[in-house]
């Protein structure tokens, strides 16, 4: 037998050859799928970009605008949406975004945005940067400046104009951090708009997991023994316990992977419930509407929970792409650990990268109520038997009311809009959200189901439904597709209610036909709520 002495490089030669040998026909598959998906999506954005530039009168594009492609979307027909966010002479310009969609031969299709002009402005401030700062500050008490003041275009109204973007950070009354993005006029000096880019779940007031009974968790086994709450299958989400702090935090671990005993007791019990809320919500999106996390690439989110002290409220921040839950005071709300209110948070994220829905006005009514109606569909889609589907938000978490929001008739806690009607945009968007949430409830449901009377609005109606019209409804999966399709190929940072109901009844038509039972399902149930 011949013997041959292995020397460092051939060691390394075996080394790739073994590599090379151990990859599967499947896995090489793989490779090749993502590196062909890879070039498809360039050639898309090539596409997109040539279209933008041909097509100037839709576009509103101009020689000094250039464009960074956020997002890529592919239909199973090969028909192309690349969103595109703009800049002017090198400016971010705030509700300039579009979309580009072309047929499978790369014809272009349609252009989505919410420009009434090109968004041309002289690029010199008159304003420092230092006032606009001073007027940030004092407009937000207790407050202070996050990173450097940025000089953009603000395209968000009829008239495009320079303006300071101030991010201003702090508490507010309640403990909920803020991060918050002040908008300024850079030639006079007014304050133009502000929205917060923390992504609340709006209570007022105020494993073995508590609210979902016991169900299975995937953890990860940890190399000095026992668990830690992390589930590889699910790009990694973990959760962690923030033990009463606003900041630090570990992540949750255990000896024998039984987390919790479906009592505040034990601590883990919590984060059991932010854990399972964050699988089935990655599930969900997954599974239904083949989605891979929150940006659509494999890497999950994770949880903070036992947030702050008596904390009553729930969060998304972009910042540090989580979650975050209280404890809630005891007196109004339990913790904010349920399905639905984890769903609604992971959804933010999910809109802030697609739509990119700005937290204010009519948009920001249009976020949140995206944000409720994902949240419902994550828990229809768990079927739990002890946290049963509905069209009520928060019902669990809470001790003093019945529920946070209604879906069925949004009126119903005192505050919130049925209706759309001129000003609707001026209510908190938590408020405002309650025209979209009314609307999908028809669509899905119709104005007579089991989950109640949801009385559609009279031409002269605002806050509250006082009409009797009788809509059927096409079912929640068929809702769902529809707005998932609006949100991620036809909405933009600006997109009003109005907009909305352009961008529905077209994600209709795309699935189930012009003229189709649910494209007219769609129309009828936006006029049902006032929105024509």
């Amino acid at each position: 037998m011949q013997h041959r002495r292995v020397t460092k490089h051939s060691a390394l030669a075996l080394a790739a050859a073994t590599l090379a040998l151990s990859l599967s026909p499947l896995a090489a598959s793989a490779q090749s799928a993502a590196k062909d998906l890879g070039l498809v999506k360039q050639g898309a954005e090539t596409r997109a970009r040539a279209h933008v530039e041909a097509f100037r009168g839709l576009s509103w594009n101009g020689p000094e605008q250039s464009y960074t492609v956020r997002d890529t979307h592919i239909d199973p027909d090969g028909t192309e949406h690349v969103r595109m966010d703009r800049k002017f002479k090198g400016l971010r310009v705030i509700g300039g975004d579009l979309i580009v969609s072309s047929d499978a031969r790369g014809t272009l299709r349609a252009m989505q945005h919410t420009l009434s002009r090109a968004p041309e402005v002289e690029t010199k401030p008159t304003v420092p940067s230092l006032r606009a700062v001073k007027h940030a500050v004092r407009a937000n008490e207790g407050s202070s400046l996050l990173g450097t003041p940025e000089l953009v275009v603000y395209a968000r109204q009829d008239l495009p104009r320079l303006a300071w973007d101030v991010l201003v950070v702090g508490d507010e009354a309640d403990g909920t951090p803020f991060e918050r993005h002040v908008i300024v006029d850079a030639h006079t000096g007014q304050q133009l708009d502000s929205w917060n880019d923390i992504h609340t779940a709006a209570a007022n007031g105020t494993g073995k997991t508590l609210y979902s009974g016991n169900v299975p968790l995937t953890t990860n086994s940890r190399t000095t023994g026992g668990f830690e709450l992390k589930d590889p299958t699910r790009g990694n989400t973990y959760t962690l316990n923030m033990s009463n702090r606003t900041s630090g935090g570990g992540i949750v671990t255990d000896a024998d992977n039984t987390w919790g005993n479906n009592a505040t007791s034990d601590s883990a019990s919590a984060a059991a419930d932010a854990q399972y809320g964050t699988a089935v919500t990655w599930d969900y999106f997954k599974n239904v509407h083949g989605r891979s996390g929150i940006r659509n690439d494999g890497v999950g989110a994770y949880n903070r929970v036992h947030y702050g002290r008596s904390y009553a409220n729930a969060f998304w921040s972009d910042s540090c792409f989580c979650m975050t839950y209280g404890d809630g005071d005891g007196r109004s709300l339990r913790p904010l650990v349920s399905l639905d209110v984890a769903g609604h948070e992971m959804t933010h994220g999910v809109t802030s990268r697609t739509a990119g829905l700005i937290y204010s006005g009519e948009s920001g009514g249009l976020n949140e109520a995206t944000s409720d109606i994902f949240g419902t569909m994550v828990e229809f889609h768990a079927a739990s038997g002890t946290d049963v589907g509905d069209y009520l938000i928060g019902e669990k978490v809470m001790i003093s009311r019945a529920y946070l929001r209604n879906m069925v008739k949004p009126s119903a806690d005192g505050s919130s809009a049925d209706c759309w009607y001129s000003g609707v945009g001026n209510l908190d968007v938590h408020l405002s959200s309650g025209v979209a949430n009314h609307f999908y409830f028809l669509l899905a449901e119709g104005t007579q189901s089991s989950y109640g009377a949801s009385p559609t609005c009279r031409s002269t109606d605002t806050r509250v439904a006082t009409g009797s019209d009788a809509l059927n409804g096409i079912g929640r999966a068929k809702a769902a597709a529809i707005w998932y399709r609006a949100l991620t190929t036809k909405m933009t940072s600006n997109t009003n209610f109005a907009a909305a109901r352009r961008a529905t009844v077209a994600a209709a038509e795309e699935l189930y036909g012009i003229g189709s039972t649910e494209s007219t399902a769609v129309a009828r149930a936006w006029t049902a709520v006032n929105v024509n």
